[in-house]
């Protein structure tokens, strides 16, 4: 992924608690660093953490491994908004903060003012970006259960939030090309397989079919 499209990610995470088990993690960690890419670990890494009274273990293993960013999130565990506010504005002194808004559960509907007041309780308290939560499905958050944007969420949520501040779970690529003609070729957009990584940049690019007509052929940026 690195020699074909490192140039293109600006993130990499080490989904939900996959950095526990990967027997080759320091040395994964050394290419990404020789290319100055930053490494996050997942947050239901971090949820476990919470849970188990070990964030202080955690804080310890991040410093270990020489990584400089942290997701916090709530999207498995029912996290109190004074905790995680706290834990945010905690571990921004010493960590980008990566916070996360939206639940795993695709049964679970969210009002839009409710998305919108905890992505601004996460941005005030220290969080440098929210991520919009969809999963590694692309079925919950932000998406109905069938992978279909719920566009009047996402159009309320920008309304409010100047969307540079949010990174869109977006995994699946029907959901890339509508936030891409959504908000431009710069969204932030998230959960991107390392396959599919050379994919979302042709669409940016306007080099795909879905795109072309947008960013090729004299389309708005």
């Amino acid at each position: 992924m690195l020699e074909v499209a490192g140039d293109s990610v600006d993130i990499v995470k080490l989904g939900w608690g996959t950095a526990v088990v990967t027997a080759n993690l320091a040395p994964k960690l050394e290419l990404y660093a020789e290319r100055g890419i930053p490494v996050v670990l997942g947050g239901t890494l971090t949820e476990v953490a919470i849970r188990q009274g070990r964030v202080d273990g955690l804080v310890a293993w991040l410093r270990e491994l020489g990584l400089r960013h942290v997701e916090i999130s709530d999207g498995t565990i029912t996290l109190e908004p004074d905790v995680k506010r706290e834990l945010i504005e905690r571990l921004s002194r010493e960590f980008v903060v990566l916070a996360e808004v939206g639940s795993k559960d695709a049964d679970f509907i969210m009002a839009p003012y409710i998305w919108v007041e905890q992505i601004e309780s996460d941005l005030k308290a220290g969080a440098w970006k929210v991520i919009a939560e969809a999963r590694e499905s692309g079925t919950a958050g932000i998406y109905r259960a069938n992978g279909e944007v719920r566009t009047g969420l996402i159009d309320e949520i920008a309304h409010a939030i100047d969307p540079e501040r949010l990174i869109f779970d977006a995994p699946l690529q029907r959901q890339q090309v509508w936030l891409l003609n959504r908000f431009g070729t710069e969204c932030n957009l998230g959960n991107i397989a390392p396959a599919d990584v050379l994919s979302l940049e042709t669409l940016r690019l306007g080099l795909r079919s879905d795109t072309v007509e947008r960013f090729a052929l004299g389309g708005e940026d």
